[in-house]
């Protein structure tokens, strides 16, 4: 021994003694340093695996979308009908689950290993102590309730399948700006009372009704032994909710396509982009009931009534926060210089509009609420601020965006058929959800409708009440809402029947929109602008009666907007110095910019139409008439502002008045230019005594 520790450490055996200790130190360490390494290098190996399968799953949804838009040119360019390209995608998404769930199988890894611990709840998280390291472990969920299953492969089918928030906070709030940014606001303030009963009253009728008829299935499968799990009456009145809202974007695009009647169109479009926002808040509304005591189910009337509370004060708050971030966008646009940078302004307008959702979010209200009423804002006030090239640039980016979030939920549905791990199918809650959706519909569009016209002149029909009640069609939002939380067993069986009924309505209703416009005799090929010239031959009576059509509180609203908000938010609209009192002149002065001036005796002002239906040849602001002769050429006459400020009717009787005296002078009508560049400005001649409207050629019937 002391040979050969001389040998090799060239020291005497007793001071080798001494060294021996440090030796096995470095030795253990040096050993222990080697296993560290190995465990790096596999983490990496596992990490760049994990990347390269996350980049194989993000590019199969990107494929489907792919084809779903090489198809889509294909049915457009056949002019095939029969099936929009959201029933396309969900083909394509089940096509893609059926070949994951059965065709692909990932082999059984070694080094998965399954222990088995007496714990009777699921943490989030789980510390693992192996050998003095610990480890920790995220709870992703139930692998599996059979034995023999393949771990593996629910580990490839959890792959695909996303967290559900993604829906929320990065899908839903593009479609659902895109619906208000997009609305068309003349036709749906004209309908906007039928359109608020539709989608607040009737959204509730049909919530409560669907959950009575569902809690009657659900009692008598109690009864027949058919219920694996708990299932109480606030689960059915929750499952009401989330199937009421509607999302009828296949009848929308046919309608859009075939120009069906806009007011069809407006009272279909309002209730669905209404009634998602209603459907959100009402489902939050009864998660959050909570009666006294033990039995957390149980009625009790102060409980429903801190739910009612609950619902308005989520929705009011929604409202007015997406309404303050759409008005802070548009004095931030118009007070700064930002339309000097096209990019710019752009991307503050994307930020700004987005971040309202989370916002809301984070604030414990609803983003879909306040997105909604931000687009809206948006689209009234911060787009008459932008230049032209953001003006055009923010409507494609949100009309792309809207594109492909949409059929990507529509693909990732016809996915989860197949990747979702705890479905639960039940034939009596499927057939009794098909019943009580068809009557919760039907509860919502006849009732509503026969009480909405005792107060219409302009009535909705019967054949409109039936295309209404075919066209509640489900689609993303009650997919989202669904898929949010699928923990327990009624959430699950929710969930399944939820798909089920979405492939439904969108296969079999949205297909059948066709024969249903030509069975019930709906017009098509009806141009809203070709519309509006039309009715410049109506007479003096049938012209006020128009004006007294539009709800009484959105005529005074248009006065208000029109003389104190548009000048104060925006660059049009008559100078904030024409419409304040004197008193306030320096502080008109501060406010008002210059190309309000510029802009002052312009034809620009868009919901001029809310009350003046578009029908008259001179457009009022507060001191200025601006309205033509024979040859074509603009007058501008200026007159006290006092006649256009006043919010009462004499206001407006005087200001139609004058209107029909320059008809019956001049004999023609100032027709503003159209979207579509190709079509003439149309010139209507009036004979001396006003004729009553003929027949617009355009129209026909399918």
């Amino acid at each position: 021994m002391g040979i050969t520790l001389r040998r090799f450490l060239g020291v005497q055996p007793s001071k080798a003694l001494l060294l021996l200790p440090f030796l096995l130190t470095f030795v253990l360490v040096g050993s222990q340093g080697e296993g560290n390494a190995m465990d790096n290098v596999a983490t990496e190996r596992m990490a760049e695996e994990s990347h390269r399968q996350d980049s194989a799953n993000l590019l199969i949804f990107i494929m489907l979308l792919t084809l779903t838009i090489l198809t889509i040119w294909l049915f457009k360019h056949r002019r095939f009908r029969f099936l929009h390209e959201t029933g396309l995608a969900m083909i394509y998404g089940l096509l893609v689950g059926v070949i994951l769930r059965f065709g692909v199988h990932v082999p059984q890894s070694m080094s998965d290993l399954v222990l088995s611990c007496a714990v009777n709840a699921s943490p989030a998280t789980l510390l693992v102590n192996v050998s003095g390291r610990f480890y920790e472990y995220t709870l992703k969920g139930e692998v599996s309730r059979s034995k023999g299953h393949q771990v593996q492969d629910d580990e490839m089918l959890r792959k695909v399948t996303f967290d559900p928030e993604v829906f929320f906070n990065i899908l839903l709030p593009p479609i659902i700006f895109h619906a208000g940014y997009s609305l068309k606001r003349r036709h749906f303030f004209r309908n906007i009372g039928s359109i608020l009963a539709y989608a607040f009253m009737g959204t509730v009728i049909s919530c409560f009704v669907i959950g009575l008829i569902m809690y009657g299935f659900v009692s008598f499968m109690k009864v027949v032994g058919q219920l694996g799990g708990d299932f109480y009456f606030t689960d059915c009145l929750f499952f009401g909710a989330i199937v009421s809202a509607t999302d009828p974007v296949t009848v929308l695009a046919i309608f859009n396509e075939l120009k069906v009647d806009v007011d069809l169109y407006a009272l279909l479009f309002g209730e669905s982009v209404l009634n998602d926002a209603v459907a959100i808040v009402l489902s939050s509304s009864i998660v959050a009931y909570q009666p006294a005591g033990d039995n957390s189910h149980s009625f009790e009337a102060m409980a429903m009534l801190k739910s009612f509370g609950i619902f308005l004060g989520v929705f009011s708050g929604s409202f007015a926060l997406g309404v303050a971030t759409g008005v802070m966008t548009a004095l931030v646009t118009k007070f700064t210089k930002l339309r000097d940078f096209p990019l710019l302004e752009t991307a503050l307008f994307f930020l700004m509009s987005w971040s309202t959702f989370l916002l809301a979010e984070a604030c414990g209200f609803t983003g879909v609420v306040a997105v909604l009423f931000c687009g809206i804002t948006q689209a009234h006030y911060t787009y008459n601020n932008l230049s032209p090239e953001s003006q055009d640039r923010t409507k494609q980016l949100f009309e792309l965006l809207n594109f492909l979030a949409e059929n990507f939920i529509f693909s990732y549905m016809g996915l989860t058929l197949f990747s979702f791990q705890s479905h639960v199918f039940n034939p009596l809650f499927i057939i009794g959800a098909f019943v009580a959706v068809f009557l919760g519909r039907a509860a919502n569009i006849y009732p509503l409708s026969f009480l909405l016209n005792l107060g219409r002149k302009n009535k909705i029909g019967s054949n409109f009440q039936h295309v209404m009640m075919f066209a509640g069609l489900r689609g993303a939002m009650t997919f989202a809402l669904s898929i949010r939380d699928t923990a327990t067993y009624a959430r699950q069986m929710m969930f399944s029947t939820t798909l089920l009924i979405v492939f439904f309505t969108v296969w079999i209703c949205g297909g059948g929109t066709m024969p249903m416009l030509s069975f019930m005799s709906i017009l098509v090929g009806v141009d809203s602008d070709q519309e509006n010239s039309s009715s410049a031959v109506l007479d003096g009576s049938q012209r006020r009666n128009t004006k007294h059509e539009s709800a009484w509180p959105f005529r005074i609203w248009y006065n208000f907007d029109h003389n104190y908000l548009k000048p104060l938010l925006t660059h049009s609209g008559p100078p904030l110095t024409a419409t304040l009192p004197a008193c306030c002149g320096p502080l008109a002065r501060c406010l008002t910019s210059p190309q309000a001036y510029e802009n002052e005796g312009q034809l620009h002002d868009d919901d001029s139409d809310f009350i003046l239906n578009d029908a008259n040849v001179s457009s009022m602001y507060a001191d200025v008439t601006v309205s033509t002769d024979a040859s074509g050429s603009r007058t501008i006459n200026r007159k006290h502002s006092s006649t256009a400020s006043t919010g009462g009717d004499d206001g407006l009787d005087h200001e139609l008045a004058l209107a029909e005296h320059e008809v019956a002078i001049r004999g023609t009508r100032l027709v503003l230019p159209m979207d579509d560049p190709v079509e003439l400005p149309t010139t209507v001649t009036l004979p001396p005594p006003p004729s009553p409207p003929r027949s617009d050629p355009r129209r026909h019937r399918l």
